[in-house]
């Protein structure tokens, strides 16, 4: 008798992403610009290294997303990686907003990106491709600049943010 069923079993989507909550991720914020230079930014933790060799990282953006057509026009973008103390800043990225860089300290990077002050740590980009793969595009991007400064992360883990020491 085969014991290994080839049926997959159906789940809600509400189960489905308190699963991918069990994954602690890292939080970030992606920062492009818009046409006139207007910046760009949105909060995210679907961010993965892709290659050492040439340098390459990876993130998604939901194909429904206002900024979504900013990001694949400019074609380069910042992964701006957030600390344990920048709750609050990634709450303001990460909620709709006419101006979500009020406030926040940056300089333009390479292509004119924003680099958030705060980060810990920030890859700069030119975006190299755009894969459409269910609601969300995978932004695929070649590393031009890197920068670190000290610092814990801010990390994200069943649908709340914590620290290396515990939830915030």
């Amino acid at each position: 008798m085969n014991m290994h069923s080839t049926k997959p079993v159906p789940f809600a989507e509400r189960e489905f992403r308190d699963v991918l909550g069990h994954f602690a991720t890292g939080v970030a914020v992606v920062t492009t610009c818009h046409e006139g230079s207007a910046p760009i930014g949105m909060a995210v933790n679907s961010f993965a290294s892709v290659s050492l060799d040439p340098p390459e990282i990876l993130w998604s953006v939901s194909s429904s997303a206002p900024s979504r057509d900013a990001f694949a026009l400019h074609g380069a973008f910042a992964v701006n990686i957030m600390s344990e103390h920048d709750k609050d800043r990634i709450m303001q990225f990460a909620r709709p907003s006419d101006d979500k860089f009020r406030g926040i300290e940056w300089r333009p990077g390479w292509r004119g990106v924003p680099v958030l002050s705060h980060a810990i740590a920030t890859l700069e980009c030119e975006t190299k491709q755009m894969i459409p793969c269910g609601d969300h595009e995978i932004v695929v991007g070649s590393v031009r600049a890197i920068e670190r400064r000290d610092g814990d992360p801010l990390l994200f883990f069943r649908g709340q943010f914590s620290t290396l020491g515990g939830a915030v």
